[in-house]
C-alpha cells in the first residue's frame, strides 16, 4: 500500500460554541489538542495552533510517531475515550481535542477542529475563514483529498505495469496543474492572503513528496515535479515558522514503514523539496 488508508469516521464529532449556551465554548486553557505531527489531519491542526498562535491559551500534547496499540491508537489516549464512550471499540486514535474540565473527547474529526481553532479561538494571526470562503475552502481541501492524496496513493497501489494506473496519474497531475495555473499568478491559493486552504495544500504537497513518492516511478514524480510555481510556493511556506518547523521528517518515514506494505518504486527516492532546508534546518 502506498500510503495511509482512508480515514474511518471520526469516533467524536463536538464543536466549540460562540458562547456560555453551548456545552462547549472558548476559554482559556479548558481544552487540549493531542496530535501526532507525522499524520495529516495532526498535522494540518498544529500549523493552524501555530499560526493563531494559541500556545498560551490552548495546550498541544505531542504523541509519537507510530501509535503504541497494536490497533493503531495510543495508550495515553484511552482514558479519555473510555470516559467519553463507555467501553469504547475501535482505536484511540489521534488527532484529538478533549475538554479539560470534563476529562472527555471534545472532537476527533480533524477539519472541525481546525475550524472551531480558527473562527472561536482565532483572535490574533490570520484571518483563515475569511467572510464568503468557506465553499471555496472545502473545494480546495476536497481537491486535496481526492485529487491529490487518494489519487497519489491509488497511482501507488496500482504500479506503472498495471492497465489502469494511468487514471489515477492523470488525476493527480489535473490537480496539480490546477494550483500550478493558480500559484503563478498569485501568492496564496485563493488570492493575495494566507488562509485555510494554504494549510490544506502545503500538508497535502508534503505528504506527497514524504510518503506517496516512494512508491511511484521516476517517471511519475518527475511529471509531479514539473510544476515550479506549486513547489517554490512550497518550500515558501516552509520557511514560515509555523509550518516547516513543525516537520519531522524522520518521523514521518518511520510511521510510512510502519503502516506501509506495499513495494518502493525504483527511481524515486530524490525527494522533489529538500524541506529541512526550506525549514532553515542546514
Amino acid at each position: 500500500m502506498s500510503a495511509t488508508p482512508s480515514a474511518a469516521a471520526p469516533a467524536f464529532r463536538g464543536r466549540i460554541g460562540c458562547d456560555t449556551s453551548s456545552g462547549h465554548y472558548a476559554a482559556p486553557h479548558r481544552y487540549r489538542l493531542h496530535l501526532s505531527l507525522p499524520c495529516p489531519g495532526s498535522l494540518r491542526i498544529a500549523v493552524t495552533h501555530r499560526l493563531l498562535g494559541l500556545g498560551d491559551l490552548l495546550p498541544v500534547d505531542l504523541l509519537p510517531a507510530v501509535p503504541d496499540t497494536p490497533d493503531g491508537g495510543f495508550v495515553s489516549l484511552r482514558p479519555l475515550y473510555e470516559a467519553s464512550s463507555h467501553h469504547h471499540r475501535g482505536p484511540a486514535a489521534a488527532p484529538v481535542l478533549s475538554d479539560a474540565w470534563t476529562g472527555r473527547v471534545v472532537s476527533t474529526h480533524a477539519p472541525d477542529i481546525e475550524r472551531d481553532l480558527a473562527l472561536r479561538f482565532g483572535t490574533s494571526g490570520p484571518e483563515l475563514y475569511p467572510r464568503g470562503t468557506a465553499g471555496r475552502i472545502e473545494a480546495v481541501a476536497r481537491m486535496c483529498a481526492e485529487g491529490i492524496d487518494e489519487a497519489a496513493q491509488t497511482a501507488g497501489e496500482l504500479g506503472i505495469g498495471h492497465a489502469a494506473h494511468a487514471e489515477p496519474l492523470g488525476t493527480l497531475l489535473d490537480a496539480l496543474g490546477s494550483l500550478e495555473r493558480c500559484l503563478s499568478e498569485q501568492e496564496f491559493v485563493l488570492g493575495e492572503r494566507l488562509t485555510a486552504a494554504d494549510v490544506h495544500v502545503w500538508t497535502t504537497l508534503v505528504q506527497l513528496d514524504t510518503v506517496h513518492r516512494w512508491h511511484l516511478d521516476a517517471d511519475a514524480v518527475d511529471r509531479i515535479a514539473a510544476h515550479p510555481a506549486l513547489w517554490a510556493y512550497a518550500r515558501g511556506l516552509a520557511a514560515h515558522p509555523a509550518f516547516g518547523t513543525l516537520l519531522d521528517l524522520d518521523a514521518i518515514a518511520r510511521r510510512h514503514h510502519a503502516r506501509c506494505r506495499g513495494r518502493e518504486a525504483a527511481g524515486a527516492a530524490m525527494p522533489i523539496v529538500d524541506w529541512n532546508a526550506s525549514a532553515g534546518r542546514v
